[in-house]
């Protein structure tokens, strides 16, 4: 038996039980969330073990040859302060090779990132709460043939694409997720995902051309979802669904901070909330 601290890909099994530790740390994350956060790189989640024990975890997700994402960064606190996490994050780091790497990270740690060289660009502001729920014939089901015409919208929202994520993360089975099209004129103007979590719904993106249009498909996944909060992650810097929303009563339990290691993406009037805190 050794105390040496070995780091290396976990499998999808592993990655529930990593979703379980978030869960124990507040995160709320989405109760199917493994299959389709594994899908987006699977050698992209990072397991620490010591003495064959998982005690620390990470993940740095290339989505395109140019963009990568951080997240689910989390360390056993019996095994905090020790170094071990640190040793994981330089490991995982090193996954993303040249590209751009981003995180929404606790504000508390913006120094100790900015040390990896991370620099702040804004924030994501999380909101909770209900809209009255409305539906519309404008909206229906997404279809595996919508596919690409999405891929397109959040590429265009977001600057950069990532085709392995949404192929898993837009696929639902209406009872844990799914995702919700807008369309006008014929054409599809934009969407909107829920998936179903420990407590309430988190929607994500919502990709739309103005505030109403994200409004519209909110409301209409409040109807889809009538039970327990809705939870939306918005950027900073856009103020008028953060107004909005919060003229409806929701409210922000907690922020983060954006931060990204190389040139950030440039991103599209239409990217009104992102898809998750964990992969981007």
């Amino acid at each position: 038996m050794t105390d040496t601290p070995v780091t290396r890909p976990m499998s999808a099994a592993e990655l529930e039980t990593v979703l379980t530790w978030a869960a124990e740390e507040g995160w709320n994350p989405g109760l199917a969330d493994t299959r389709a956060f594994h899908a987006a790189d699977p050698e992209g989640f990072f397991l620490t073990l010591v003495n064959d024990d998982p005690v620390a975890a990470i993940s740095v997700v290339n989505h395109d040859e140019g963009h990568a994402f951080l997240g689910l960064y989390l360390c056993h606190p019996d095994w905090r302060g020790r170094g071990i996490g640190y040793a994981t994050w330089t490991h995982a780091l090193a996954h993303a090779g040249t590209r751009t790497v981003g995180l929404d990270g606790v504000p508390e740690q913006e120094d100790n990132y900015r040390k990896s060289g991370f620099i702040r660009t804004g924030a994501s502001l999380r909101h909770e709460g209900r809209l009255p729920p409305q539906t519309s014939a404008a909206i229906r089901p997404a279809t595996a043939e919508d596919r690409p015409a999405l891929m397109a919208l959040d590429a265009q929202a977001t600057g950069h694409a990532r085709p392995r994520f949404l192929t898993a993360w837009l696929s639902g089975d209406g009872q844990t997720r799914e995702t919700r099209v807008l369309q006008s004129g014929g054409d599809i103007a934009g969407f909107a995902t829920w998936r179903a979590c420990g407590t309430g719904t988190k929607i994500g993106p919502v990709i739309a051309p103005d505030t109403d249009a994200a409004l519209t498909l909110i409301a209409d996944i409040a109807a889809q979802r009538p039970d327990g909060p809705l939870i939306v992650d918005v950027p900073e810097a856009n103020t008028a669904l953060r107004r909005a929303l919060e003229q409806e009563g929701f409210t922000i339990p907690f922020s983060t901070a954006r931060m990204y290691r190389g040139p950030a993406p440039e991103t599209g009037p239409a990217l009104q909330a992102i898809a998750t805190m964990e992969l981007g």
